[in-house]
């Protein structure tokens, strides 16, 4: 599934190329599914002829925003959604989908924005995609104060809490520290590679139940929480461009041979090794980040102890 880093590129990339032009015309599919609360015909109507303000993200959703009073489309890819240009391949996340096509309109297309351009009787064709039918396509008056965006908790670039709040709102939690990243009413844009990614750098295991965390480990997890997001984003999501010594770059083809070894800050080989935390898989560095027996009683206190003594 597209990640924050992802979002924020198809985002930007949208952003460049149609804020401030006119969206002259609208194509749209019927899908009951992926239009959701909406339909083609209502989302056609609605979008087509306004000028574009903005494209802004928040999490995995991002929204356009339109001129006039009207509602704004507020999109999220779900699990294959991607964009295409015309006249290019889809942006793809990690790999290219099979059969990947200049055909236009494109297999799999919701909807096609025709985007004036800067050349005379000319259009930038831009098409939504999704093959699997898990994206949304919804049509809302204020993106940022209604559903899906109004539930999210916070977004690691956006807007990271203090160390302090942050801290409380992990410390009072039970479960896997891996589960509560994946939960997108605490962050938001955080989804497996990612909370995997702030895990191994925080030297924390997936495993580890949130009241367990010591000090340092919460200031450690606040602080990389933010950095792998804005690390990814600064480089438009291009995992060719992400640090060689990034868990991103070993996760991938659970039980093959990988291609380049990671290293332990002493140069040694590293264990890779897989977990399921939460229904997802996670990879993990055996020597880096261990499982803790640790403890926290009434008063907040941390021991040591079974894990399944863990109390608030």
């Amino acid at each position: 599934m597209p990640e924050l880093p992802e979002v924020e590129r198809a985002a930007a990339l949208l952003r460049t190329l149609s804020k401030g032009k006119k969206i002259a015309k609208v194509e749209a599919v019927e899908d009951t599914i992926v239009f959701s609360g909406t339909t083609d015909t209502e989302f056609i109507k609605e979008v087509e002829g306004r000028t574009v303000k903005d494209v802004a993200r928040y999490g995995k959703v991002f929204y356009i925003e339109l001129s006039g009073d009207g509602k704004m489309p507020v999109l999220h890819f779900g699990m294959t959604g991607m964009l295409q240009i015309k006249g290019q391949l889809p942006i793809h996340y990690k790999e290219a989908p099979k059969n990947a096509s200049l055909d236009w309109p494109p297999r799999f297309m919701k909807f096609v924005l025709h985007i004036e351009s800067d050349e005379p009787d000319t259009h930038t064709e831009i098409a939504f995609l999704d093959a699997r039918r898990l994206g949304r396509v919804r049509l809302v008056k204020s993106p940022l104060t209604e559903p899906p965006i109004c539930a999210l908790g916070f977004d690691p670039i956006l807007s990271m809490p203090s160390l302090k709040d942050f801290s409380s709102r992990v410390l009072k939690r039970t479960c896997p520290i891996k589960a509560l990243l994946l939960d997108q009413s605490f962050s938001a844009g955080v989804g497996n590679w990612v909370a995997d990614e702030i895990l191994y750098h925080a030297r924390i295991h997936p495993e580890r139940r949130c009241n367990t965390l010591n000090d340092a480990e919460v200031e450690a997890l606040h602080e990389r929480t933010r950095w792998v997001c804005k690390t990814a984003v600064d480089v438009n999501a291009d995992d060719t461009k992400f640090p060689r010594n990034w868990l991103f770059k070993h996760r991938w083809g659970k039980g093959k041979k990988k291609k380049q070894d990671l290293l332990l800050p002493n140069g040694e080989p590293a264990t890779v090794k897989f977990v399921t935390v939460g229904g997802r898989t996670s990879a993990y560095v055996v020597e880096l980040q261990k499982l803790s027996g640790q403890r926290r009683d009434q008063t907040g206190e941390l021991h040591r102890g079974p894990r399944a003594a863990v109390v608030i």
